[in-house]
């Protein structure tokens, strides 16, 4: 039996190396160094299965094809806890939970997102009728719930079990309607209709971001500011980018969208445009940790819409398909492969939920039913413990 050892084999430029086909196997007991870089220097031209470690969110990723793209490789996953059913509150599945209302709506409920099936309930948040919101943060392990009509105060609960929510902290500002992005570590709030104590004003819209450790508790602190003015919509997230749809400043004919990098400090950038059929705003976002996703939209005719963004780059959104039905203030969450959308005005508040496999497009399809109806008067916070930024 032979042996060769060989430390570096490439061209006479140092730009590649040899194609080794056939059956191959690593016989060292250590480890072997993949290429690696940062999230902006994925490469576009490269063939699908193709491997990388990247720097930014310190986990290996592979190349589905142009149309997907790098998708990242998890050891584990909330999708494969365990859960059956949606009934099943001791379900370890990837739970979506929604929370709170207007007037005094302190309910909190919760499905298993890989299964069909109808809300159950979870427990209540600790103030009565103070979310009136868009989309809470969450890890896999802690979700946040934060502002309300006449307070700042943001509440937690422990995704895996049930029960009623718990004080975190407050915002830097009272504000109702914020919406949220987060990776591991930090959830941001954005935006979102300034309040006082005794006053809550339509018109006293903040382009305020504030951030919080999830795992920990305490007060919010100030990351920087939306690019302009105007009422946030659905949010997305990749596990280093957060994407926030909001108002074309401060009513424009389509929606627009803010792009940050959670782990800094800083003001929003331009991301691109929601298409223009979806009127002013867009509430119900999802995500992988590639793709976004939002649906509905907000005074205009054709609110069936559903578009999507690659969320590594920047740009306008595409089609992606329609809603069974016209939604107004809808909410959206997802496990890695499926987002659901519930709630909305169409215009009636309805208690539907709807779902998508996010890694293609098409029309969404009957999930369930929220046990209690919320949308435009109700107001519900939501998200996931298993979306694209986790």
């Amino acid at each position: 039996m032979s042996e060769v050892r060989v430390n570096n084999l490439s061209n006479e430029n140092n730009t590649g190396g040899p194609t080794i086909s056939g059956i191959t196997t690593y016989s060292g007991r250590h480890f072997f160094v993949p290429p690696q870089g940062d999230t902006a220097s994925r490469p576009e031209d490269c063939e699908p299965g193709s491997l990388r470690f990247n720097t930014d969110s310190a986990k290996l990723e592979y190349f589905r094809g142009n149309t997907i793209g790098w998708v990242e490789i998890e050891a584990s996953s909330p999708e494969l806890g365990g859960g059956t059913s949606s009934s099943n509150q001791n379900a370890l599945g990837a739970r979506a939970i929604a929370g709170g209302g207007f007037l005094g709506i302190r309910t909190i409920e919760f499905v298993t997102v890989s299964t069909f099936g109808d809300s159950q309930d979870f427990g209540d948040l600790t103030a009565a009728g103070a979310i009136h919101g868009k989309q809470a943060v969450s890890t896999e392990t802690r979700m946040l719930f934060s502002g309300g009509y006449i307070i700042n105060a943001i509440e937690f609960i422990t995704v895996a079990s049930t029960g009623d929510s718990t004080d975190f902290g407050d915002m830097t500002i009272r504000r109702y309607g914020e919406t949220g992005v987060n990776d591991t570590i930090r959830g941001i709030l954005g935006g979102g209709g300034s309040t006082t104590p005794f006053v809550p004003s339509h018109n006293g819209i903040t382009n305020v971001i504030d951030y919080v450790t999830i795992a920990e508790t305490g007060n919010a602190v100030d990351f920087g500011d939306l690019v302009h003015t105007g009422f946030p919509g659905g949010s997305m997230n990749s596990t280093t980018r957060g994407i926030i749809a909001r108002q074309n400043g401060p009513v424009g004919p389509t929606a627009i969208m803010d792009t940050i990098t959670m782990r800094t400090l800083g003001n929003a950038t331009d991301f691109g445009d929601c298409t223009s059929d979806t009127g002013s705003n867009v509430s119900g976002g999802v995500c992988n940790a590639t793709r976004g996703i939002l649906a509905g939209g907000y005074l205009s005719s054709v609110i069936n819409v559903i578009q999507f963004i690659t969320m590594a780059t920047t740009g306008d959104a595409t089609d992606f398909g329609d809603l069974l039905a016209a939604a107004n203030n809808n909410r959206g969450a997802s496990s890695k492969t499926r987002g659901i959308f519930a709630g909305g005005g169409t215009p009636s508040n309805s208690n539907v939920i709807e779902s998508v496999q996010i890694a293609t497009t098409g029309n969404s399809v009957d999930f369930g039913d929220m046990a209690y109806v919320g949308g435009d008067i109700g107001q519900i916070t939501m998200n996931s413990n298993a979306h694209g930024g986790i």
